[in-house]
């Protein structure tokens, strides 16, 4: 008897709005009334809402009714169910033999995707109803026994992101952690409406969708630079990428619940008169401040007594600003020069809180970034600052894991509009890249034109193993020939596929083809739809 495909099964319309209460009441059985601040309570993710109520349904002996089943209105933006939610524990043969046994006297084709669809979700909300009914959540509870004996549920996930179809429609896939694969940053280059926003979105369900219910689930961190991913209008789509509106930290509304400084504490004094150079620099770069040598000195005094007066602890913008103030001489410190400028745009706007309330790592946000022009100081110094702050963590870390097949990967960072931080030298982001290649940490960087990613500071395509070509507004013919490899003619037939790339196109690099010397040196994506 053949194993029915649980691929490529559609949600019904509204299916987790109607999953909400049942949700609601195991996490109320689940949780305690209090916790202590470093503990927070469960939650169950969208998978494993599902998981529960399709096991439920399955476990109903109630007779089915396949035309009642053919009335479920299946999603109209096509959101499918994760196929993680059948192939969890090597479960799949066991689901399609109760399918089966539930559906073995009526007259079902499992080869209809759309009627298995419908089943499927019909019987997920069989185990709601199930589920609902007194006293039957507390007997699956206390009649459910876990155990777990490693092997493949504890194994690390292999992350090969389906992203859409090469031509011919044959699964075009992204191997991330490979053993192979020598390192994971992906660059995506586009222009105003070539669909970067669903390529982000999809690279960002594929990796948590992989890996969340795994031992080694992988968080992100997306600075959302118009406002989409964190708009209230798309709460649809933090669904996809297994999380809600707690993951949401808008400045304007509270500062950033973290300290951008560095803890000096315990630490040799030359490690402080490092950062102090660095961060003085970052300072007046992110205004693009014109300012003298005695200046840039005396800002990176005022960090080094800024940290005396903390006693090594970390440092307040507020405090560099009187510490500052107290170097220069006494008939100037009433006056505003460029540092003074910058400084007291960064304390006016409020953007951080003087002490960590969360580790930025160990769940998923979105920075709302759409209150602040781009290429402003402000938002320059949000994401200088908080990559800052990840470069703190990471150093921390242990090296990733590793097995015979997979690196463990543990955190994205991704960097929409990126264009704007690439533009001086900034360290913080060149050690993010240095640094996360063996602690399983990387970083997605987006911008509209593919020469940003090389300028005199860094080249960032010589360090990414997945530069991701869309439709272009210019196309720098040096970014092509340095990119492939190409020349004459074979460089011609690259310029002209990126000039005729349609919204929701891209190229990316042929390695056999370069690698043999012979054939095309790029392949053509159409990614799939996802927002």
């Amino acid at each position: 008897m053949s194993v029915i495909n649980l691929q490529n099964i559609r949600q019904a319309e509204g299916l987790m709005d109607d999953l909400h209460d049942i949700r609601y009441k195991i996490e109320q059985r689940l949780n305690l009334e209090k916790y202590t601040t470093s503990n927070k309570p469960v939650t169950i993710n969208g998978n494993k809402i599902m998981r529960i109520c399709l096991l439920a349904g399955l476990s109903s002996k109630e007779q089915r009714d396949v035309q009642a089943i053919e009335q479920i209105q299946l999603s109209k933006t096509s959101n499918r169910i994760f196929e993680t939610l059948f192939t969890l524990h090597n479960l799949g043969g066991a689901y399609s033999a109760l399918l089966k046994l539930r559906y073995h006297d009526l007259p079902v084709d499992w080869e209809n995707t759309t009627l298995k669809s419908k089943i499927i979700n019909s019987e997920i909300l069989r185990g709601k109803d199930v589920l609902l009914k007194d006293g039957v959540l507390d007997d699956w509870l206390l009649n459910t026994v876990t155990t777990s004996k490693g092997g493949k549920a504890g194994s690390i996930p292999f992350l090969n992101l389906d992203i859409g179809s090469y031509e011919d429609e044959i699964p075009a896939a992204l191997n991330l952690n490979g053993r192979d694969i020598p390192n994971t940053q992906i660059l995506v280059a586009g222009t105003t409406g070539s669909g970067k926003s669903n390529l982000l979105a999809v690279l960002l369900n594929e990796i948590r969708t992989l890996s969340i219910e795994s031992s080694y689930p992988v968080n992100f961190l997306l600075f959302d630079y118009k406002g989409e991913f964190s708009d209230p209008a798309n709460n649809g789509w933090l669904q996809l990428f297994e999380t809600d509106r707690s993951a949401i930290l808008d400045p304007i509304l509270a500062p950033l619940p973290f300290s951008p400084f560095k803890d000096f504490t315990g630490k040799p004094q030359n490690e402080i008169n490092l950062y102090s150079t660095e961060l003085a620099t970052a300072l007046c770069s992110i205004d693009r401040a014109t300012i003298s040598a005695n200046m840039s000195n005396r800002l990176s005094e005022a960090i080094i007594n800024a940290y005396k007066q903390t006693s090594n602890s970390p440092v307040t913008f507020q405090i560099i600003l009187g510490q500052y103030t107290q170097l220069q001489n006494e008939r100037e410190r009433d006056k505003d020069d460029s540092v003074k400028s910058v400084l007291k745009q960064l304390i006016r706007n409020n953007l951080f809180a003087s002490e960590d309330k969360i580790d930025l790592i160990k769940d998923s946000y979105i920075v709302k970034m759409d209150a602040f022009p781009k290429d402003g100081p402000i938002a320059k110094a949000i994401v200088y600052f908080i990559v800052s702050k990840l470069n703190t963590i990471y150093e921390k870390l242990p090296k990733q894991a590793v097995d015979e097949d997979c690196v463990e990967l543990r955190h994205f960072t991704i960097i929409d509009e990126a264009h704007y931080m690439l533009g001086f030298d900034n360290k913080p982001l060149r050690d993010l890249i240095a640094v996360g290649r063996n602690k399983g940490l990387s970083i997605i960087l987006a911008t509209q034109n593919m020469d940003s990613y090389k300028s005199e500071y860094f080249d960032f395509y010589a360090n990414a193993q997945y530069p991701l070509i869309m439709k272009q507004q210019s196309i720098n013919d040096g970014v092509i020939k340095d990119l492939f490899g190409v020349s004459g003619t074979e460089f011609q037939e690259i310029k002209q596929a990126i000039a005729g790339l349609q919204k929701g196109e891209l190229i990316i690099k042929n390695p056999t083809a370069i690698a043999l010397g012979m054939g095309k040196k790029y392949k053509k994506i159409k990614v799939r739809h996802l927002i």
